[in-house]
């Protein structure tokens, strides 16, 4: 398991180089999923922006002082659906199997419930098996399969799954037994 876990991170260079260094050592099967490609200068000055407007907050795992994992929760309370939150979380090679990925998931999903979201999406290549794993594990189910959604830098074309939690369904649920803090921090 990572020794720290950050929230966000300040949009200084030092941040952002450690950020980008970290999407520039992913696979780049990795980024499909995400809608942008995080190892672009540019899209990660984007990122920041998000950020300090409020439509975005990361989780950074830090081992040794360089990025490891990130999870982020993706809103916009200025659309049809405000009540819909997404996350997006990547992780890098060396760390896979130790954990990351399921703090940072329960993490963004505890972050995703203290801002009153209702429902969350998650979204991976269909190849994600363990990362898959994670989020039938929290309660996520298969909503999706979007075929041949993204193409990678060969050109070749991958399937797109879609996971959805439907939050307030469940708070329902644990209500109706008597449980009503069960979903809450």
């Amino acid at each position: 398991m990572v020794g720290e876990m950050e929230k966000g991170f300040n949009s200084s260079p030092a941040d952002e180089a450690a950020v980008l260094a970290f999407g520039k050592g992913l696979p780049t099967h990795d980024l499909l999923f995400l809608p942008r490609n995080i190892s672009e200068p540019k899209v990660l000055s984007a990122w920041v922006k998000e950020i300090e407007r409020g439509a975005i907050t990361s989780l950074l795992a830090v081992k040794d002082g360089k990025v490891v994992g990130c999870g982020t929760l993706v809103r916009d309370p200025h659309s049809w659906s405000p009540h819909v939150g997404e996350i997006r979380m990547v992780v890098s090679l060396d760390v896979r199997g130790k954990g990351v990925g399921r703090a940072l998931s329960q993490e963004t999903f505890a972050l995703a419930l203290g801002a009153g979201l209702e429902k969350l999406s998650v979204q991976m290549t269909v190849d994600q098996q363990a990362a898959i794993a994670v989020f039938e594990s929290l309660g996520f189910k298969a909503e999706a399969l979007l075929r041949d959604h993204v193409r990678d830098v060969d050109g070749k074309t991958h399937d797109i799954v879609v996971l959805g939690h439907n939050i307030a369904q469940v708070q329902a649920q644990m209500e109706a037994y008597g449980l009503p803090g069960a979903v809450q921090l």
